[in-house]
């Protein structure tokens, strides 16, 4: 009955998560009404699926009004509070979560800051008064690529903005003063730094003592991706149970020979005690919480001497939750975590004959890689091969030796800095030891594979496929289960036809990268900017979106100059994908990866579509980098595609005087995303494009597009879409007509800007 209308309460909020508005007041008058109808004709689970209904609407509306209003966006805003959580530092930046103390009338309670070249240190704990510059929670929206709008709406943030320089902000409380356990979580990342130093351990080491990823560089991860050991960097439930178990089994033979309470019950509380300080001291991330909550119940169960079954358990966990934070339904980990200790407790739980211990660990692991599969592709389109092997491996070397030798530094470390060095270079030793197996692992050539997305009724039937597949011995034709992973694997790839062409203008911000595809070809036109050492568009954009549609391979990348949000991303590409040939404007900046110059003349054809490079010339009589970008014509039967970089008036009217009937087109990629400096009425006038996509940042500082130029579309009745409104679009060139469509549109849910 319990395990039934908790699947109905769950399935409730699931329901609210799927919705592109919430439901208005008189929805919720209804819904609350019908609660106790349901209730006296007995349908309980009609009632629990409604009470998720309400709940989660509830939930949703309450968050989604601690958001900064319109009126406060772009003004410069005097505010005081403390730094939450543990600030991520670059070569540019701090950024951080700051839980703001005033104003407090309609405000956000926490939002997330970036302070550009600061001039003090920023530190968790540490009471400010800044001047900021904020706005509504935005990010970046592609098919394929991370949904950060999503991200800031669960963790709370109301806002985001940058810390202005002047007037000079000012430090009030400093991080010495205890003001928490974020207080405690920087003193030690402080003290890693001091006895680790900079070594490829120490990501790792912070990751499993204070919950910090930031220090993990691309390369570990991309290594414990392949590896299918990602989990183990997250302090979750095999660390929690570690530990509390330790504590528990001490406590309890400590508890017997003193005899003077119920060994049991000490027991019991102190691991409680002792999860919780370790879920505090990893910042109480939503892996943790779901950890604290199970190993609480079943620890209660024992104090409270009641018999609770794993699945009372597990449902009980599920339930606490999803009262807690019913948006927890959004997070990969979430189903991750659940449905690993499903596949587990089938698996294991309640099936005749005695399973050896060895035994049962080997199954834990391959059962978990089998069970886990489907949601894998689903969430990150890649499941690991050898995760079985790899966990069989990985999970004692962490779980008995790393994390318990740095658990043992972290309480010396303030003691002792000597013995902290040693345990912590006793930890490296294993940590390197490991790390260079897994990398040998990881290169093997069939250690992981990549699929696209598979469609969503897919994921059911391959789900019910890992319970028929690892259902008893004694059932028959178990391998049918494999019938039902047909859906996962076979996706179908909607290509361009021959003649056809597909457009697709990403989402970069401040910036610029297109994807043609026709046929059988695909071209890159620009890559969007890079930021730090660990981001670029290139990695976050332009990759995962290739990966959504199942492209292995470009035919041509075009990076039409050297500007930062045009070339950022480019050798991220160059080293992830297999690049057939670069055309550049400016050759030298990727010299070591032999680019070919483009200039006007240049043309091709692909699968029945043209392709022409307009501009620049050999002997080119215009100054400015912007003004030496590759213009590309692509030109179909049923219409032409016109992409410009950022050419300005000068460039403009020199392609008006030489190119007058070639730049006619279709649809135009707006010149220097819309400056002022471009798009002149002559221009305008010569293309005569039916309409404008805009390639510009949200609240940019540039305020690209220009008022005048956006007149000018109007004088000349232009129709124009904008990614910084819509995300990415989307234009199919078909034999008939031309589509146009945009991902805002399409798959914007009701916590989207």
């Amino acid at each position: 009955m319990m395990f039934y209308s908790v699947l109905s309460f769950v399935s409730g909020i699931i329901v609210v998560q799927q919705l592109p508005l919430l439901p208005d007041r008189y929805w919720m008058v209804l819904l609350f009404l019908l609660v106790p109808s349901f209730a006296f004709f007995r349908h309980w689970r009609l009632m629990f699926f409604v009470m998720g209904l309400l709940w989660a609407v509830c939930f949703a509306s309450i968050r989604l009004a601690d958001r900064l209003p319109e009126t406060l966006q772009s003004q410069y805003i005097e505010i005081e509070g403390t730094v939450i959580g543990l600030p991520q530092i670059n070569e540019r930046r701090v950024r951080f979560d700051f839980a703001v103390s005033k104003p407090q009338v309609n405000f956000p309670k926490k939002i997330r800051l970036s302070w550009y070249f600061p001039k003090q240190q920023i530190q968790a704990g540490q009471y400010w008064q800044f001047t900021v510059k904020l706005k509504k929670p935005y990010g970046l929206l592609n098919p394929g690529g991370f949904d950060y709008e999503r991200w800031l709406f669960m963790q709370n943030i109301g806002a985001t903005g940058y810390v202005r320089s002047k007037p000079l902000p000012r430090l009030k409380i400093t991080e010495s003063e205890w003001r928490g356990f974020d207080s405690l979580r920087q003193k030690i990342a402080n003290r890693l730094m001091e006895l680790v130093g900079n070594t490829d351990s120490l990501g790792i080491i912070k990751a499993l003592t204070i919950g910090d990823k930031h220090d993990i560089s691309q390369k570990q991860w991309e290594i414990f991706r392949k590896t299918g050991t990602v989990h183990l960097l997250a302090i979750s439930g095999l660390h929690i149970g570690l530990l509390a178990g330790l504590a528990y089994f001490l406590t309890l033979n400590i508890g017997i020979r003193l005899a003077f309470v119920s060994p049991q019950i000490l027991a019991a509380i102190f691991a409680i005690i002792i999860a919780i300080f370790y879920s505090a001291m990893a910042g109480f991330s939503l892996p943790t919480q779901r950890a604290l909550v199970m190993l609480s119940v079943a620890m209660i169960a024992i104090v409270w001497q009641r018999n609770c079954t794993p699945r009372h358990t597990l449902t009980l966990t599920l339930l606490a939750v999803l009262l807690f934070d019913p948006l927890a339904v959004l997070s990969a980990g979430f189903w991750l975590s659940f449905f690993a200790v499903v596949i587990i407790l089938y698996s294991l739980v309640g099936r005749l004959g005695q399973t050896g211990y060895w035994s049962g660990v080997i199954k834990i692991h391959w059962v978990t890689a089998i069970g886990l599969a489907p949601l894998l592709l689903f969430y990150f389109q890649q499941v690991s091969i050898i995760s079985p092997i790899a966990n069989l491996l990985t999970v004692p070397v962490i779980s008995l030796l790393v994390v318990p030798l740095c658990l043992l530094a972290v309480l010396v470390m303030f003691f002792s800095s000597a013995l902290a060095a040693y345990l912590f270079a006793m930890v490296n030793m294993i940590l390197q030891g490991l790390m260079l197996v897994l990398s040998e692992m990881a290169d093997l050539p069939f250690a992981a594979i990549t699929m696209i997305s598979p469609p969503f009724y897919a994921i059911p039937l391959a789900l019910a496929g890992v319970f028929v597949l690892l259902s008893p011995k004694g059932i028959p034709a178990r391998w049918l289960g494999l019938v039902l992973f047909l859906p996962l694997v076979f996706v179908e790839v909607v290509k361009p036809k021959a003649g056809e062409v597909t457009l697709t203008l990403l989402d970069v911000g401040q910036g610029l990268s297109a994807v043609i595809e026709t046929a059988t070809h695909v071209l890159v036109f620009d890559t969007g900017a890079k930021y730090s050492q660990h981001y670029d568009m290139g990695d976050a954009v332009v990759i995962p979106f290739l990966k959504s549609k199942a492209i292995t391979t470009v035919d041509t990348l075009l990076i039409s100059h050297a500007d930062n949000d045009h070339i950022g991303g480019a050798e991220s590409i160059i080293t992830q994908q297999q690049v057939n040939n670069i055309l550049t404007s400016v050759p030298e900046m990727l010299d070591k990866f032999a680019p070919v110059q483009c200039k006007t003349g240049q043309t091709w054809i692909w699968d029945q579509v043209r392709f022409d490079i307009l501009s620049p010339e050999d002997k080119w009589g215009v100054v400015g980098e912007n003004n030496n970008s590759c213009v590309l014509k692509v030109t179909t039967k049923q219409g032409s595609i016109l992409l410009t970089g950022d050419i300005e008036q000068p460039v403009e009217d020199w392609l008006i005087k030489n190119m007058a009937q070639k730049i006619a087109s279709s649809i135009l990629i707006a010149p220097h995303h819309g400056s002022n400096t471009s798009s002149s009425l002559l221009f305008l006038n010569q293309v005569n494009p039916s309409i404008i996509l805009i390639p510009a940042g949200y609240k940019n500082r540039f305020s690209f597009p220009h008022e005048l130029v956006l007149e000018r579309y109007k004088t000349n009745n232009i129709s124009w879409l904008n990614v910084a409104d819509q995300g990415a679009i989307v234009v199919d060139l078909k034999t008939d007509a031309f589509k146009v469509s945009t991902i805002r549109s399409k798959k914007s849910r009701y916590w989207n800007n």
